[in-house]
């Protein structure tokens, strides 16, 4: 079953029809519960909890698949109870180094910030007022990345192309060219001008970013999240931003962004629409583009198809 099959790769829906009936969506919850009834496999991108209950109403559950690195939209140790095997792009390193779709939105996010570009561009409809949107080069500013894998990299690589000095924490420190790695999060903090995050969401991570931890970025900094919206304390990012102690904030990612009600409303999407010049909000695009989707749908229906066989 493809819980959302928009879009879809064809060549991974091929694939997956060699494993049997493909059943599609979308659905929402209820549709989802009802449906899931009679799937062996379970489909998914982020539009879904996949919880107990989700689990619970599919006894026939073997695998669910996800093309991404993070799970915290699937309840794991639901799925290991159940004996169901949570298929994910977590750890496929290799397959991973060929997807640039969220280091590359990571970098138009802090561009877009940087420069004004949405309300600049806006504008241009009914005024032409250069002095109104002046920005900020990136070239001499201290560039500092929570979280040296895979995405963090690669952002690293393209803050070095900008004639930035870079700076890194990790719990698991990588000898990167042009990286310096610092020693904590709050040296990392203290000398970030900007700071992007790419962090896996933990119950080590979480909010692992509050109100000391933004206190001690310089003030002006800029703050770019696309990992996921818990890791930072999403209130006290804005009232940083409200009371001028940073310069701006971008992100693809929101802590109920998979709000039951369909659209997110907290407090950081309320800044954005009030302030576009100071914050911007993506919904969660950064991995979505027509290349990274079609890769990883179709690596996901290949390493269904192998595990499938090998049972049979």
């Amino acid at each position: 079953m493809i819980a959302e099959p928009v879009h879809y790769a064809p060549e991974a829906r091929a694939i997956l029809t060699e494993i049997g009936p493909v059943v599609d969506g979308p659905f929402d919850r209820h549709g989802l519960l009802d449906a899931v009834s009679d799937a062996g496999v379970l489909v998914v991108r982020l539009g879904h909890e996949i919880d107990a209950a989700v689990m619970a109403a599919g006894p026939h559950l073997r695998y669910i698949a996800s093309p991404t690195t993070g799970t915290d939209h699937i309840d794991l140790t639901a799925a290991a109870e159940r004996g169901i095997q949570v298929i994910t792009l977590q750890g496929e390193v290799e397959f991973l180094r060929t997807v640039r779709a969220t280091p590359e939105h990571t970098w138009a996010l802090l561009l877009a910030l940087a420069r004004k570009l949405p309300v600049a561009a806006a504008s241009s409809h009914t005024r032409w007022d250069r002095d109104a949107f002046r920005g900020s080069e990136l070239a001499g500013k201290q560039l500092g990345i929570f979280g040296l894998g895979r995405v963090g990299r690669i952002v690293a690589s393209y803050g070095v192309a900008f004639q930035m000095p870079v700076i890194a924490y990790d719990t698991e420190p990588v000898s990167t060219p042009g990286v310096t790695m610092v020693a904590s999060l709050p040296e990392l903090l203290q000398q970030a001008n900007i700071l992007t995050v790419h962090v896996p969401l933990t119950e080590h991570t979480r909010h692992a970013i509050g109100a000391a931890e933004l206190d001690l970025l310089p003030p002006g900094a800029l703050v770019v999240n696309t990992a996921r919206g818990a890791i930072i304390d999403e209130a006290a990012l804005v009232d940083a931003l409200r009371d001028g102690h940073l310069g701006g904030a971008a992100v693809d990612v929101l802590e109920d962004e998979r709000s039951p009600h369909g659209v997110p409303s907290g407090p950081l999407l309320r800044f954005a629409s009030e302030h576009p010049d100071r914050a911007i909000v993506t919904p969660h695009i950064a991995g979505a583009t027509w290349e990274s989707m079609h890769r990883t749908e179709v690596f996901l229906a290949e390493r269904l198809r192998g595990l499938v066989s090998q049972e049979a």
